[in-house]
């Protein structure tokens, strides 16, 4: 009589006894049938073949729901000091550029481009200090929805510190 115990030919593994049938993958059902689920791949092939670029997928559809996120509009401040914030800047644009820029509507006392500290390149907004409060509403009604470097400008009064701190 043959011992199971003796390495090669014996019918159970080093890592303990199996049954027939127990090698089947845990993902399938009784009935043999793989569930729907898609591998990690797959998933990726149907990104691309819906024409929808991963980068460009809203949070909303990432969860589920197909209701895409609305356009955030810049919220437009009143003019109540002569600062003035300047968004939706090109990159290129200098503290110059926006000098000269501003200059033709009233006098300009500063312009700041605000950049990243680490590489000193733009963040895309900056802002503008007029001489009156006159001449900064002036520089709104002209400039905003102007183009400017290949862009459209948003001249809106700049936030003060008080609403800084509500947010």
């Amino acid at each position: 009589m043959k011992s199971h115990s003796s390495g090669r030919n014996s019918q159970r593994s080093r890592g303990g006894s199996r049954r027939r049938g127990e090698g089947r993958s845990r993902r399938q059902s009784a009935a043999g049938k793989a569930p729907a689920t898609k591998s990690f791949w797959q998933r990726i092939a149907a990104l691309f073949k819906n024409g929808e670029h991963p980068s460009k997928t809203t949070t909303a559809s990432r969860n589920g729901s197909q209701q895409p996120r609305p356009a955030r509009k810049p919220e437009s401040i009143e003019v109540t000091t002569p600062r003035l914030y300047v968004g939706n800047l090109s990159f290129d644009a200098t503290e110059s550029d926006l000098f000269e820029l501003f200059n033709g509507v009233g006098h300009v006392q500063n312009a700041e481009v605000v950049s990243y500290r680490h590489n000193q390149r733009s963040k895309g907004f900056a802002f503008v200090q007029m001489q009156t409060i006159e001449e900064a509403k002036r520089a709104v009604e002209e400039l905003h929805d102007k183009e400017f470097l290949g862009r459209k400008l948003v001249v809106s009064g700049a936030k003060s510190s008080e609403h800084q701190f509500r947010n």
